[in-house]
């Protein structure tokens, strides 16, 4: 592989405060791509070098290069990228309640919707076998697609509040599927509207990058950064600042794309996308609003273009291929070289050790014991294994419910340590248990309080030595905590919950068992009884019952109030029994109560705020006509019906601002609801599995789009119409 530089190529100043992440590259004019990103005060500022913007409309021009389009709301995402339609790129803006599609070129809307879920993200391009590109908009638990006029052909929910999006074929059957990234810590995957993958990571997924053949990068809210090859992860790293933006770009000139990463702190390091080494870093003076990429210079080279949050830009091309030295600028063989010695010393360490060892192992065998010196050498015997289990501590009226891990040797031998990395369990990425000299002993517990019902691999590293040990064995053993680890046999009699679900599958009745011996963390294993499955579980986070039954002819019925559990149930079982379809019929009478308050509160919210947009329109045009009375007062010299019209302005602006604040307030009430609404959707959906699934969601929201609160119900319970 060659080893290049990369060009510092071009730098500007745009005197622009730029927003974190709402940045993109257009070519409004089929041709020659332009700047574009949100600024202050309800802004967009397109940077156009080649041309001078028409100024009128929304544009106004603020010099040669630069013109700004006045939104006046909130911008919380922008994208540019060709609509079907249009040869030239549509700068397609977002808001927390509207979408507009802009026309920078010829200076005109596209399309203007109200999009009640809010957009937080957008991405441009064609998704599965639409046809036609699409604006995609991630919102208030939402996904929507909309095409160059404005049509909503794509809709469907997810876990919680979107805050990336990426179009990737993941599958590589040359569609594009939508990677989602959500406030709820996971990264789905969504072929048009059925999600066919899921990743849990340990934090908020703020930005997602598509690099190639089912490739893509991730950031995290933590600071995280990493890279997923379909849902298996090549690798990750942690940095105490945030990763701001992530871009693909294709450094040497081989065709595959490195991943660039702009942090918070002004780094920008480019890594290679399959160890995740550092192989270009450079550092602005301020915190990176975003990166894009595009022949800036109209050269026929496509640069990559890193942005500040005070307006600085920076452009780059690599070098050629003959170029010596490494992407650093440091000296290849003084690389090498000190690796070489880093390895060396390791090595030399190694080796001292290992004679000391056998040195003392020479004198065990003359004098038939171990006296204190050298016991000093933590040497242990040859046998010596490291022993782990789990177990569920039910807690009590002072103590959480947890699952213990308990550590042991094989022998006297003590743990003097133990290091236990767990993905989004801890505070942090590990936790180090060391008692303290006096309580040494051959075991050690540690608890686990898992935040969520989900697969964790436990890695474990314990320090065992003797008790007089300076030195110690490392053993390294990796355990998985089941899936539903904080759930307990049902002791005594089941009061059953009033919530169900009922399917029918084609399966033994062993299977399941065997499903729940290895999901459930129990003392004994449970068996079928009479070719019969009928099982209890209670969850120590709720303490609410979970009952399992299933009949030899394969119908199963799962008992629980939990509609989010049974979901999981159902998901984790056909995913273990590798069931594609399932339909289901549900029973829920508390949740449905709950979303009918809900609807009613919406149709509520809804019409209020229609009343005080009515109410403001009305304040707008009385304002004009008391500003005109006020000046005619003025001109004239009356100072008595100046002074009263004034006053009449005064206020009427207090009443505009207070009306402002309910407004405020009842559109945050709103989002609230429609949130709740969409989260009822996708429980909903997954009780679920494959078409099934896409064709609940999709039903709700045709229901609830025709106000049809009974269609709503019933899909809900019975899976169709």
């Amino acid at each position: 592989m060659a080893i290049l530089f990369l060009y510092f190529l071009f730098t500007l100043k745009l005197d622009q405060k730029i927003y974190s992440r709402r940045i993109t590259i257009g070519k409004y004019d089929g041709q020659r791509p332009c700047l574009t990103a949100a600024t202050t005060a309800g802004k967009v500022f397109v940077h156009n070098p080649h041309s001078k913007a028409t100024e009128g409309g929304r544009v106004t021009t603020v010099n040669s290069d630069i013109s700004l389009l006045n939104i006046n709301q909130q911008i919380s995402a922008v994208c540019a990228g060709q609509l079907g339609g249009y040869e030239n790129d549509i700068l397609v803006v977002g808001t927390p309640t509207n979408l507009l599609a802009y026309n920078v070129q010829n200076n005109s809307d596209v399309f203007y919707k109200d999009v009640p879920d809010g957009v937080n993200v957008l991405t441009i391009g064609e998704l599965g076998n639409t046809g036609t590109p699409l604006a995609i908009a991630g919102g208030n638990c939402s996904l929507q697609g909309f095409d160059f006029e404005g049509n909503d052909l794509f809709w469907t929910v997810t876990g919680d509040n979107v805050s990336s999006l990426a179009l990737c074929d993941y599958t590589g059957d040359g569609q594009n599927e939508l990677l989602v990234g959500s406030e709820d810590f996971d990264i789905r995957v969504f072929k048009e509207d059925e999600m066919i993958n899921e990743m849990t990571e340990t934090e908020a997924i703020i930005s997602l990058c598509t690099l190639y053949g089912g490739r893509f990068g991730y950031a995290l809210a933590n600071g995280t950064v990493g890279v997923y090859e379909k849902n298996n992860r090549l690798w990750r790293i942690k940095s105490k600042n945030q990763a701001v933006a992530l871009c693909s770009y294709d450094l040497n000139g081989d065709g595959i794309p490195e991943l660039i990463t702009g942090w918070s702190n002004g780094k920008i390091d480019a890594r290679n996308e399959k160890t995740g080494e550092v192989i270009f870093k450079d550092n602005l003076p301020t915190s990176l609003a975003g990166i894009v990429k595009g022949d800036y210079r109209l050269d026929g080279k496509e640069e990559l273009i890193c942005c500040s949050v005070d307006g600085e830009v920076r452009g780059y091309l690599p070098s050629a291929p003959q170029a010596k030295g490494n992407l650093m600028g440091v000296d290849l063989a003084q690389e090498t070289l000190r690796d070489l010695n880093q390895k060396r010393q390791n090595l030399m360490l190694e080796l001292k050790n290992y004679e000391e060892n056998l040195k003392v192992g020479q004198s065990m065998q003359s004098s038939g014991g171990v006296d204190v010196d050298q016991s000093k050498l933590g040497i242990i015997p040859a046998n010596t294994q490291l022993q782990t289990s789990l177990h569920v501590n039910p807690g009590s009226e002072h103590v959480q419910p947890s699952v213990e891990l308990a550590i042991a040797t094989s022998n006297e031998m003590i743990i003097r340590a133990v290091m236990l990395f767990a993905e989004g369990i801890f505070d942090g990425e590990c936790h180090v248990a060391h008692p303290l000299q006096t309580n040494l002993s051959n075991s050690l517990q540690i608890s686990i309080v898992p935040p969520r019902d989900y697969p964790v691999d436990l890695h474990i590293k314990a320090f065992v030595g003797t008790k007089t040990s300076s030195q110690f064995h490392v053993f390294e053993i990796t355990r998985q905590l089941p899936r539903f680890a904080l759930y307990t046999l049902h002791p005594g009699e089941v009061l059953e919950p009033s919530s169900s679900v009922e399917f029918h599958i084609n399966e033994r009745v062993n299977r399941v068992v065997l499903w729940i011996n290895q999901n459930f963390l129990l003392l004994e294993e449970i068996e079928a009884v009479d070719g019969r499955l009928n099982v209890a579980f209670q969850s120590l986070r709720t303490h609410t019952p979970l009952v399992i039954r299933m009949q030899q002819n394969g119908a199963v019925i799962i008992k629980t109030d939990d509609m989010d559990l049974a979901g999981e149930v159902i998901q984790a079982m056909t995913s273990f029994l590798k069931i594609e379809e399932l339909q289901t019929t549900a029973d829920f009478p508390i949740q449905m109560e709950e979303l009918s308050n809900i609807l009613v509160k919406v149709d509520e919210l809804h019409s209020a705020g229609q009343k005080l947009t009515a109410e403001m329109a009305d304040h707008s045009n009385l304002i004009r006509s008391l500003v005109v009375r006020a000046e005619d007062a003025r001109l004239m010299g009356d100072m008595k019906n100046m002074r009263r019209g004034y006053m009449e302005l005064y206020d009427l602006n207090r009443d505009l601002v207070n009306g402002y604040k309910i407004r405020c307030n009842n559109h945050t009430e709103l989002l609230s609801c429609l949130k709740m609404v969409n989260q009822v959707i996708q429980r909903a959906g997954n009780l679920r599995v494959g078409k099934h699934k896409a064709n609940v969601i999709s039903s709700c929201r045709q229901a609830i789009k025709s106000s049809n609160m009974s269609s709503l119900f019933k899909i809900i319970k019975a899976g169709a119409q």
